[in-house]
């Protein structure tokens, strides 16, 4: 634990650090070259009581450089591992994500919102990625294709393509870190991954268990600081080959800008439009229970929740007394109380929707 996080530690028993079983996945520092660097700078809170958490380094784009630096330098070496290696690698950190299931829940709850129970489950999707692309690790198959000549044979071989740059968001901050960073591993590729500003405690402790499990220094590294200045490192940087970003169209629009002029391979996941339709025909409860799911999923804070609800007008009047009746009996506080189903939404993601930053929702 960090001076710091051991003397907030001290504050009391309802202090983060004190609840968790381990308090060392409570990390205050960037994760660059197998070290941990930079000073505690800005606060990460809990949006349901306003508390500071914890402090993350606000680290610079010449920081970012380094640490996409430590990536190409770790390339080759991890590239050249076997395929059952890297697997036996994602495996064990598979693993130590299992085995702190319940501490990195509270982590998430405390610094996003969701109430526990959907943070339990986010926990175990993101350890699914993993368990996942651990075993697609040992089937990275190439192709043989038929040749038009008597003398020459085809072969398509795959390759890692070499440093990924992830930028991920703050609405799921634990398996949107194992989504784009296990297959990038098991590929054989190294990662600098940039959090959302308001959730990098989670990423932090999925590094820290990263690092335990085996993986070896400058292949996977976080970096969390100013948004747009690290973005345009990952666009412009040539050792970057890939871009991988969740977040908002504008801020899509922002990186494929910056991103076309050495004409970089990114990945985008942007913006999300949801309607949901109820039609006079539909059953009716099960069209009230599909949308408090849909509606009402992570505060309503994802891509797919639904943004706007039409019912057809013979069944209006009953869909909505009895989707209020629902809506009404939800539980609503802090996330990690008992019954809640409604925990603290995003302070910021009113304006976010206004505006383009680098810290767009998925």
């Amino acid at each position: 634990m960090t001076p710091t996080a051991a003397a907030r530690a001290k504050q009391g028993p309802s202090m983060l650090p004190d609840r968790l079983k381990d308090p060392a996945l409570l990390r205050e520092a960037c994760y660059i070259d197998g070290a941990w660097v930079g000073p505690p700078s800005f606060s990460v809170n809990n949006p349901a009581t306003g508390m500071e958490l914890a402090k993350v380094p606000q680290l610079s784009a010449d920081d970012c450089t380094r640490a996409v630096e430590a990536a190409e330098r770790a390339f080759p070496t991890w590239a050249k591992h076997t395929a059952k290696q890297r697997s036996n690698i994602l495996r064990k950190w598979y693993e130590l994500i299992v085995a702190n299931r319940e501490d990195l829940a509270l982590i998430l709850t405390s610094e996003q919102g969701k109430p526990l129970s959907e943070a339990l489950g986010e926990v175990d999707i993101g350890g699914a990625y993993v368990e996942f692309f651990a075993e697609e690790a040992r089937r990275i198959y190439g192709e043989t294709i038929p040749s038009p000549r008597l003398d020459a044979r085809l072969l398509a071989i795959k390759q890692p393509i070499g440093v990924c740059g992830a930028i991920t968001p703050w609405n799921f901050p634990n398996s949107m870190i194992t989504r784009k960073v296990s297959p990038a591993l098991a590929a054989g590729c190294t990662v600098v991954l940039k959090p959302a500003s308001e959730t990098p405690l989670s990423t932090l402790a999925l590094v820290g268990l990263a690092e335990k499990a085996g993986v070896p220094k400058g292949v996977f590294n976080v970096i969390t600081g100013d948004s747009r200045s690290i973005g345009k490192v990952f666009c412009e940087h040539p050792a970057v080959r890939f871009v991988g970003f969740t977040g908002s169209t504008e801020v899509g629009k922002i990186l494929y800008r910056q991103a076309s002029v050495g004409v970089k391979k990114l990945g985008l996941e942007l913006g999300g439009n949801a309607p949901f339709v109820v039609f006079d025909d539909a059953d009716i409860e099960a069209a009230v229970e599909g949308a408090m799911v849909s509606k009402y999923r992570n505060m309503g804070q994802t891509c797919v929740c639904a943004n706007r609800i039409y019912a057809q007008a013979g069944i209006y009047d009953e869909f909505v007394q009895k989707l209020s009746k629902e809506v009404a009996a939800m539980k609503i506080g802090d996330g990690t109380e008992q019954g809640v189903v409604q925990g603290a939404a995003d302070q910021h993601g009113g304006g976010r929707q206004d505006r383009a930053a680098y810290r767009g929702r998925c």
